[in-house]
């Protein structure tokens, strides 16, 4: 998958975000905007090729002073529509340095 895409996708207006995806928004206190601005500057740090009905990919991206955002997107190549799957603040004990799913050797 290419953020290009995504991009491209989000800049046209052409999203369509999951009722999941607002919800973890409000719970997380974060704006739609938020999501997709942070998507726009991200980068993917996990592709899911694979994923049903459209492959998909975990993107990395700040908001405010450099808080970080995972946003999972899916995009539809025939409707050349990005889809926001689910977007929210990654919890440190899980992520590490943001990118990484962290192991229990790491701790």
């Amino acid at each position: 998958m290419e953020l290009s895409d995504i991009i491209s996708a989000i800049l046209a207006g052409r999203v369509k975000p999951s009722v999941h995806a607002r919800q973890e928004l409000e719970d997380d206190g974060l704006t739609i905007s938020e999501a997709y601005r942070a998507a726009v500057f991200g980068e993917i740090i996990e592709d899911y090729p694979n994923d049903f009905p459209h492959p998909s990919c975990l993107v990395l991206g700040y908001v405010g002073d450099g808080d970080p955002v995972h946003s999972v997107w899916a995009y539809d190549k025939q409707a050349r529509r990005a889809i926001l799957v689910t977007a929210y603040r990654p919890d440190p004990e899980i992520w590490g340095e943001w990118r990484y799913r962290r192991s229990e050797s790491d701790e």
